[in-house]
């Protein structure tokens, strides 16, 4: 019996397979759109390395679920249904809601972090806006979903008011220093 490895080298002269075989080059937009949201799903598990909280743990562990998810619908490059539905949305929006209640009203723009567990949330809030900047790029060529596309919207809010939540209230808001 032939044991099985990681390497092919059909990828050494740059390129890779989407679901259904098609080959297409590394830099493809679709494969920097799934490349972004796997490279979120690690940030997301760095986070949960240093998470606190259980319940916010098995959240993110959903929402690690749910990219994987979203990041086969992107690499098939035939029309398929994405499993991403008003569900997965719903499930975000009330996680938005429920962290929302619990900060006081934002009225200045804040600088990141000023704690680890919160810089990586935050680490995680822009790379989850540039898979949204990648997976916008991609739909000028290749329809997405409507729901794919909130889905991403929606969880870049959440990590922005998870990282104000991880802050305990030390926010440091940004000195108007330029005119």
């Amino acid at each position: 019996m032939k044991k099985a490895t990681i390497y092919t080298g059909s990828g050494d002269t740059g390129t890779t397979s989407l679901i259904g075989n098609t080959r297409v080059r590394k830099n493809h937009p679709r494969v920097e759109a799934y490349g972004t949201i796997d490279e979120l799903n690690a940030h997301l598990g760095m986070l949960c390395a240093v998470l606190d909280n259980n319940d916010t743990k098995v959240f993110i562990e959903y929402v690690e679920n749910s990219l994987i998810t979203l990041c086969s619908y992107l690499a098939t490059e035939k029309e398929c249904k994405c499993a991403i539905g008003t569900e997965e949305i719903a499930r975000i929006e009330n996680a938005i809601d429920m962290l929302e209640a619990a900060l006081p009203p934002m009225h200045e723009f804040l600088l990141p972090g000023d704690n680890e567990v919160a810089a990586r949330a935050n680490v995680c809030r822009t790379v989850c806006r540039r898979a949204e900047r990648a997976m916008v790029a991609l739909q000028e060529n290749c329809p997405i979903e409507h729901c794919a596309m909130v889905f991403i919207n929606r969880l870049s809010d959440y990590l922005f008011l998870l990282q104000r939540s991880l802050m305990q209230g030390t926010e440091k808001k940004w000195q108007k220093s330029c005119r």
